[in-house]
């Protein structure tokens, strides 16, 4: 009986040991493989926003184009509706044009 025990004993064991071992085959493989795609990644610069990977000068042109084109349509245009609907439409195309004229940069 103590003999039939032991080897029960001994073969729940190995099948304990043989699960640790493939538990620890296979965490020791995701590792490297985690480890292969982190080097293989481009690294990237932290996102920053677009306006900070432009020129000063592009930066300049940026702000000042827009503000110049609502100076004019302010002074131009005789409605106050119709003035605020164009710097509104100046507001919101800037992003779009900045894109389109500049690039994206990434």
């Amino acid at each position: 009986m103590s003999k039939e025990r032991a080897r029960r004993r001994a073969e729940r064991l190995a099948v304990l040991e043989k699960q640790k071992a493939v538990r620890a085959r296979r965490s020791t493989r995701r590792q490297r493989r985690r480890a292969l795609v982190r080097s293989l990644k481009l690294k990237r610069r932290p996102s920053s926003g677009t306006l900070y990977r432009r020129s000063r000068a592009q930066r300049t042109g940026i702000a000042i184009i827009p503000l110049i084109a609502a100076l004019a349509v302010w002074f131009l245009v005789p409605e106050l509706a119709l003035r605020l609907v164009l710097i509104a439409m100046i507001v919101l195309v800037l992003p779009a044009l900045v894109v389109v004229v500049l690039g994206r940069r990434f």
